[in-house]
Formats: C-alpha cells, sequence, structure tokens
C-alpha cells in the first residue's frame, strides 16, 4: 500500500512538472512573438525594461528560440531578428524614441508589402505555366520569399 502511495505522489508530481513546463512554453513563445511588434518593444524601452540587467538576461536566455526546433512554432519570425538586435545596448536605447520606432515599424511594413507581392507574383507565375514547380527549372522558392538553387 505504501509503494502504490509513493508511485502516486511521483506520477501527480510529474504531471505538475508537465503543466508547468507546458506553460511555460507557451507563455515564452507569445513573449518572444511580442518581440516582433516595435510598438511593443518602444512600450518595454519608455518603462525602463532594458534598463534591468535582470530582464537583459533572459532575453538572452530566450535565445534558445533560434533553435529549430523551437522556431519552427513561431507564426512571426520576425521576432528572431528583434531578439538579436535586444541584444545590443545601443538598439535598446533607440527604442525610447518614438521616432525610431515609427520607422521600424514602417520599414517592417514596407519588407512585408514586397515580400506578399513577391509571393503574389510568383505563384501567378507558376499558375499561369501550369506547372506546381517555379518558373525558373533550376530555382526553388523559400517560404521568405526568396530564391535559392535547387539542392539535387
Amino acid at each position: 500500500m505504501c509503494l502504490y502511495f509513493l508511485d502516486l505522489l511521483q506520477y501527480e508530481h510529474f504531471r505538475r512538472e508537465l503543466v508547468n513546463a507546458r506553460l511555460r512554453f507557451q507563455i515564452e513563445l507569445e513573449f518572444v512573438q511580442c518581440l516582433g511588434n516595435p510598438n511593443y518593444l518602444n512600450f518595454l524601452a519608455q518603462r525602463g525594461y532594458f534598463k534591468d540587467s535582470t530582464f537583459i538576461n533572459y532575453l538572452k536566455y530566450l535565445l534558445y528560440w533560434k533553435e529549430p526546433e523551437y522556431a519552427k512554432y513561431l507564426k512571426y519570425p520576425m521576432c528572431l531578428y528583434f531578439l538579436d538586435l535586444l541584444q545590443y545596448e545601443h538598439f535598446r536605447r533607440e527604442l525610447v524614441n518614438a521616432q525610431c520606432t515609427k520607422f521600424i515599424d514602417d520599414q517592417q511594413i514596407l519588407l512585408w508589402q514586397h515580400y506578399t507581392r513577391r509571393r503574389s507574383r510568383l505563384l501567378q507565375t507558376t499558375t499561369a505555366n501550369g506547372s506546381t514547380e517555379p518558373s525558373t527549372p533550376n530555382q526553388n522558392s523559400q517560404a521568405n520569399g526568396h530564391m535559392n538553387q535547387k539542392i539535387t
């Protein structure tokens, strides 16, 4: 009876750890993706988060999201670019400036517009040729809109 009780306690402890790990994963995933929003970065900068050494260490810890086994869960991969930039004090200081944040936001929108146009042109060309391959036989489109040589 005592062994059964210990097994039950171990199982409950393991189950709680699993739930906590899943919750932590979800919270960190959401936070990392929020870093892709320049206005949120400006909010953090204006409230002094980027001057707190504990918060800076947390940003360093979050670099594990760049690993493929974690990055595949990101819906907004631009957040990894900003996570890299947040490792630099100069970038963190500049985010307090609303004009700087507006410029970053505008550049991000322009990038998305360019990507969307380029992607739709690529898809139109593919559809017009009646094939599922890109129009140039030696190239393959990537998810980021850039063309890379096809590996055979």
